[in-house]
């Protein structure tokens, strides 16, 4: 399995580093993880082949991790011409917000595709097949309410990658990347304590009982970019390719 960090940002783009998205290339299936608004020009920056990417994986609908998602449509239509089916799952409300950020980025747009689009609303808790990957969700926490906002535990080519997406520090992200052979959570802070975001002593407190084997750490702000040497631990970039 292979994984390009295609941007690894917050929202305010701290670093000069692109929004979240990630991509994965496994032996039979190619998939997003989040589609942030930058995600379209991070894949044309590092070579990724968008008409091959059969699901999209959307932690929340936040526009640092949702709102590339028109753009990549619009990318499908008129440039690579997909023929391909394309797969979105998310949490609860996905077919509603999809719907909002098309008509919003370019009015008319909705429905408007000429290849086979599936939107797949996720339940928490509940393991799903979507073709050559298993997902399951569980809530965390970005906002005063519980949602909708998942974490993703991903099953293929029988490895499994974990996703805290964006939250502040939850029990389930034990269950979620429990000995996962990859772990990417969030540290927005270094120290400080943002609400609703793992700042970077919580993180550590509890990451052995998590025991991945391996960790890296995105989403930082500014703070916890100027003091990443601090942490002793792998950072992602943009751009950064892993092999899982």
């Amino acid at each position: 399995m292979h994984i390009t960090f295609v941007g690894c940002g917050d929202a305010f783009g701290s670093g000069g580093r692109l929004n979240t998205c990630f991509h994965v290339r496994a032996t039979h299936t190619s998939f997003l993880i989040d589609c942030g608004a930058s995600a379209l020009i991070g894949m044309n920056r590092f070579g990724i082949a968008r008409d091959q990417i059969d699901t999209i994986l959307v932690t929340h609908f936040h526009a640092d991790h949702f709102g590339g998602v028109p753009f990549f449509m619009l990318d499908a239509q008129f440039k690579t011409r997909r023929a391909r089916p394309l797969t979105i799952a998310g949490p609860p409300g996905l077919r509603e917000w999809y719907k909002q950020a098309m008509e919003t980025a370019f009015a008319g747009s909705y429905r408007q595709q000429k290849f086979e689009l599936n939107l797949v609303e996720l339940e928490a808790a509940e393991r799903r097949s979507l073709g050559d990957i298993t997902v399951r969700p569980l809530r965390v926490r970005h906002a005063p309410n519980e949602g909708p906002f998942f974490a993703y535990r991903i099953e293929v080519d029988g490895k499994t990658v974990a996703f805290s997406g964006d939250t502040e520090w939850v029990e389930a992200l034990v269950e979620i990347g429990r000995e996962a052979d990859l772990f990417i959570t969030e540290c927005y802070s270094f120290e400080k304590k943002v609400p609703y975001h793992i700042d970077y002593p919580t993180l550590m407190k509890n990451l052995p009982r998590i025991n991945p084997k391996r960790f890296i750490l995105t989403h930082l702000n500014d703070d916890a970019l100027a003091r990443a040497g601090a942490t002793q631990c792998e950072i992602a970039e943009d751009g950064m390719t892993v092999e899982v």
